[in-house]
């Protein structure tokens, strides 16, 4: 089968100018239907060359060198060996080969500094639009964004891994205002295996700052929550997402990873008393800016550090109130973010932790604070977890001012390192399972087009049958007989091809392995002719034009 002239799209259109940039890479075979293909067995007598318009894309193919004038050949076989040998070496032909990859472009709190990731960091309310420009790109299939304070990510489905990733890091160019030498001197690039490896060492909390903690499971979480519904969020990485969640929960229930594990807010409250006089730890005076998850768990590591007292400031009372209800005996202010500056004044100790995407506090409104006591060391502490940040890294250069952002919290994190590798192993054991066990169910997938064309093929047939059947009996059939002869129709042909479609599937409900079931695949492709890389190909843009539309 081969792909119909009207799925060229403009997507489709640019990617066939780019390709058929070189002479010898003709993308004909997307849009050759069979009457086209023999069309090439006549030549354009008036030109040395053939040029084909297809769906307004211009590709000259030029004649071989080997042809000389002089010669007498058929030119009508030379086309069409022609045309089936650049079938056979074009980029087309590639993209039905290649099979898509799952790729992850990434920067992370391991290989960026923050100022980079809070420019790239997207906010969850922007993570479907995210996902539908991703997708809009040339060889994109599908997307999820994974953006927190520790790691800004983002997995696609790939056509062609390097064109891929290239057009990816240009748009994270576009959207944040960073170069791309800039971006890629600081990215990591991981592929199918290691970027399944990847994602769920993430959700297992491996690659955390602080080994184990449990708030990167819930953000994959999210991650799927905002993705359904999503066009782009495919089978592919939605499968990759979810199978990530459950080695996340198995890894915390099987191992001892997470005791005495430590969040992000935690490590900042730990960094915050390491920094004071340990006989002011009692008497210090707290501010938390921002009520919202991490600026709740601030609260409660503060509350288990002794601390019976604290200002916090937000936008509304309501999450306070909630905070305050759950924590009696603790003596929780609330403040307006109009009180923000009053409050920083009377503060020794200022957590930030607001989804804000511009700085709080700046220089101007640090300088002119009043000095803290010299009980607490004679300086004021920020401590800001949020990213992008909210304390401008100018206030550092405010005299009797210290700030720490969530960079500076690797040194909470250095000590019981042998202990960490020890968890660390065990946890690895799970993950290396799990991931064999994703890869057989991706690679299981191949199988479903076969399944899809060998039901196609046989409802062909049958429908085929059952008109001519219905012909001979007359137009004055009973509707009960014609329904009844259509009923019997399909149950044979559902029941021949039971056996069949069985043996397609591997989803681990018998013993049947993978191996099998793709020569299995394979076999029936030849046995009913249902193999034709054009027709793969043609299911391939037929997707990607039907979600460009949408």
């Amino acid at each position: 089968m081969a792909v119909s002239s009207t799925l060229s799209g403009a997507k489709w259109e640019r990617l066939l100018v780019n390709s058929c940039s070189s002479p010898s890479a003709s993308l004909r075979a997307y849009f050759l239907s069979q009457q086209q293909m023999k069309a090439f067995s006549k030549p354009n007598r008036g030109r040395k060359g053939m040029t084909q318009r297809i769906g307004g894309v211009r590709c000259e193919v030029a004649q071989s060198d080997a042809i000389n004038e002089g010669e007498k050949i058929d030119t009508s076989k030379t086309y069409a060996l022609s045309a089936l040998e650049q079938l056979k070496t074009s980029a087309a032909d590639r993209y039905t080969k290649e099979r898509s990859s799952i790729v992850v472009i990434g920067l992370s709190i391991h290989t960026a500094p923050v100022e980079m990731r809070e420019k790239l960091a997207i906010p969850e309310a922007e993570w479907p639009r995210a996902i539908g420009e991703l997708c809009g790109l040339n060889h994109i299939e599908e997307a999820a964004v994974l953006s927190t304070c520790n790691r800004m990510e983002i997995y696609v489905v790939a056509l062609s891994q390097h064109r891929g990733v290239k057009e990816v890091t240009e748009w994270m160019s576009k959207t944040s205002g960073i170069p791309v030498s800039e971006i890629c001197e600081h990215r990591f690039l991981l592929y199918n295996k290691d970027a399944t490896q990847h994602i769920f060492e993430v959700s297992a909390g491996l690659d955390s700052l602080v080994l184990g903690e449990g708030q990167i499971l819930a953000q994959v979480k999210q991650v799927v929550k905002v993705g359904q519904g999503v066009v782009g969020f495919g089978r592919n990485i939605s499968g990759l997402f979810k199978h990530a969640i459950t080695v996340g929960k198995r890894v915390r229930t099987e191992t001892n990873i997470a005791a005495g594990a430590v969040s992000v807010s935690s490590a900042a409250v730990e960094l915050a008393l390491m920094k004071l006089p340990e006989s002011s730890h009692a008497t210090a005076r707290m501010l938390v800016i921002g009520a919202g998850k991490m600026g709740k768990l601030v609260i409660k590591h503060l509350v288990a550090k002794g601390c019976t007292k604290m200002v916090v400031v937000n936008r509304s009372e309501e999450k306070v109130a909630a905070i305050r209800e759950e924590m009696k005996g603790v003596e929780i202010i609330y403040r307006p973010l109009t009180d923000m500056l009053a409050c920083s004044a009377e503060a020794d100790v200022v957590f930030t932790s607001t989804a804000s995407e511009t700085p709080l506090f700046l220089k101007e409104h640090v300088k002119d604070l009043p000095p803290v006591s010299s009980e607490v060391g004679g300086l004021r502490l920020f401590v800001d977890i949020s990213v992008p940040r909210n304390v401008g890294s100018c206030v550092s250069e405010v005299e009797g001012t210290r700030l720490y952002n969530v960079d500076d919290l690797k040194e909470v994190v250095a000590a019981n390192k042998e202990d960490r590798l020890r968890k660390a192993m065990e946890a690895q054991a799970i993950i290396a399972e799990e991931s064999k066990q994703f890869e057989a169910w991706r690679d299981s997938l191949e199988t479903v087009p076969t399944i899809k064309k060998l039901r196609a093929y046989a409802e062909r047939i049958r429908v085929s049958d059952l008109e001519k059947c219905l012909s001979k009996m007359g137009e004055d059939i009973p509707k009960k007989t014609r329904k009844a002869v259509d009923d019997l129709s399909r149950g044979i042909v559902n029941k021949l091809l039971h056996g069949p479609m069985q043996h397609l599937r591997c989803d681990g409900s018998d013993s049947r392995t993978l191996s099998e079931t793709l020569e299995n695949m394979h076999a029936l492709n030849r046995m009913f002719g249902l193999e034709s890389d054009i027709s793969l190909l043609e299911q391939k843009i037929r997707a990607k034009v039907e979600q460009s539309q949408k």
